[in-house]
């Protein structure tokens, strides 16, 4: 068993996972994450992006491969001990929002704070702070089903900024907002990650989202990658009397 690196605080080597049918979501990625470092996975829709971030973070164990967290071996921990390390360590935003329905917006976002020892008092303060920087914080007392998709996943990346983990899983976590949302709420994201240190690893398919990041890691059909060109689409037609070729996307990759 290889130690990784001391300046890497997640590192993987040689992941591979099989769904349950026995296709492959990944087949030997190996990357490594620094402190503070926000990275990017890049790559269409199945290419195995998810299936990495759960694998990173605990939420799956890896078939085969290694995992570590600040030199802690996560591809040997039983449930319990990858259930403590998600939330003592790490924070987790997914594509489609996901609330407590019992609970008003404050009490969720200052959940996880409270589970692990956070004062009650202390954790509302907490959570109030995010959720206005979020643009939520006028419906702190509501309860989600009286919410937009698009405030109810701005309540779910307050919930996870507001622990101030070591390492944020966001995948694809500006899925369900406007495209008009989608800048303030990464550069939030982004920003809080850059001044509190967090370490982010970002699943996402689109360009744009991906720029904002330190790095980038390529997926495609479970396999690391080194570029994925998808030029854009021409928004106006041009006539030609040749083979239609309006609409396709040349995909260039280097392995």
């Amino acid at each position: 068993m290889e130690a990784p690196p001391d300046n890497d605080v997640l590192w993987a080597r040689a992941l591979h996972f099989q769904h349950h049918d026995g296709s492959p979501a990944l087949q030997g990625v190996s990357l490594g994450v620094r402190e503070g470092e926000i990275l990017a996975v890049g790559g269409p829709r199945g290419s195995g992006k998810t299936t990495l971030l759960r694998c990173l973070s605990g939420l799956l164990r890896v078939q085969d491969g290694e995992v570590w967290y600040n030199s802690v071996p996560v591809h040997t921990m039983g449930p319990i001990g990858r259930e403590r390390l998600r939330r003592d360590r790490f924070a987790w935003i997914g594509p489609s929002p996901e609330l407590v329905p019992e609970l008003n917006v404050w009490e969720n976002a200052a959940l996880p704070l409270m589970l692990r020892g956070t004062g009650r008092r202390r954790a509302k303060t907490t959570a109030l702070e995010w959720l206005e920087r979020l643009d939520v914080g006028g419906v702190s007392r509501r309860r989600p089903h009286e919410l937009q998709q698009a405030e109810r996943q701005r309540v779910c990346i307050a919930r996870a900024l507001a622990v101030t983990p070591s390492v944020l899983f966001a995948d694809e976590p500006t899925a369900p907002l406007h495209r008009a949302d989608r800048a303030h709420v990464l550069r939030t994201l982004t920003t809080a990650a850059r001044s509190h240190s967090i370490t982010v690893v970002l699943a996402t398919h689109d360009a744009q989202t991906a720029a904002l990041a330190d790095r980038t890691v390529s997926l495609l059909d479970g396999r690391q990658v080194k570029t994925v060109h998808l030029p854009p689409v021409p928004e106006t037609p041009v006539a030609s009397s040749g083979p239609a070729t309006e609409g396709r996307a040349a995909c260039s990759l280097s392995v």
